[in-house]
């Protein structure tokens, strides 16, 4: 699963990358974002895209609270045509989301020997062609809780295996749209579910590259300690 990662370019960056106005500061400048989280996206509700502040862990439209959205940070695209949360959103223009980001996180368990204690799980950091802007294929909707709308969002995971790199750290990892023709795509309105979930999968292995991070990016929620610190190993550089 993918439950931390980064979008650290400003505004002026990815307007350029994705050619859709981004009005705002708000979910950039970000090294260490994590679930529950306001992260910037693109969708398209109306057939142009457009950025928009999403809550990071889908709230389906028939929840009466916001306690499940932690653990729908994910959805697995071999499921998420039958899954009752998302298959409704993926066969939709207008419920598919780029959710934009510049790099993920995800963790080595440790050896543990025998009468000992594990240890802290050991951060990496992935980056694409050497850490451009890129996004993840992601499924979003409104929902009405308490009386509040709630726009929220998913990300797709796909199987590693076919990325030596992403499958030497972990078995999963999050469906990377990397060009601009699949990023349009995956926001199509001719599109329907099939022809979407094409777009998807493991991004080639040579496209992507993986450091040892800071074990501090273990801990979340501290804006003010954020930084590129969090990104390499204490000690290794950069």
């Amino acid at each position: 699963m993918c439950g931390r990662y980064t979008n650290t370019a400003g505004v002026e960056e990815l307007n350029a990358r994705f050619s859709v106005p981004i009005s705002g500061d708000a979910g950039t400048h970000r090294f260490n974002i994590a679930p529950t989280e306001q992260v910037l996206a693109i969708v398209a509700p109306k057939g142009q895209p457009e950025a928009q502040l999403l809550r990071w862990g889908l709230i389906p439209p028939w929840a009466k609270d916001l306690k499940g959205g932690a653990k729908m940070i994910n959805a697995r695209m071999e499921t998420v045509a039958t899954t009752p949360a998302y298959r409704g959103l993926i066969p939709k223009g207008s419920r598919r989301a780029l959710q934009i980001a510049d790099g993920y996180f995800e963790w080595l368990k440790p050896e543990q020997r025998a009468g000992s204690k594990a240890g802290p799980r050991q951060p990496f950091f992935f980056q694409v062609d050497g850490g451009i802007p890129f996004a993840f294929a992601a499924l979003w909707t409104p929902a009405k809780v308490a009386g509040e709308w709630i726009h929220s969002v998913t990300l797709l995971t796909c199987d590693s295996a076919p990325n030596r790199v992403a499958a030497a750290i972990h078995d999963r990892m999050p469906v990377i749209l990397a060009d601009r023709d699949a990023q349009q795509a995956w926001l199509d309105p001719a599109l329907d579910a099939d022809e979407a979930l094409a777009l998807c999968g493991a991004l080639p292995a040579q496209r992507m590259s993986a450091r040892p991070a800071n074990p501090a990016v273990n801990k979340a929620g501290n804006l003010d300690a954020e930084g590129p610190e969090l990104l390499v190993a204490p000690g290794g550089g950069q």
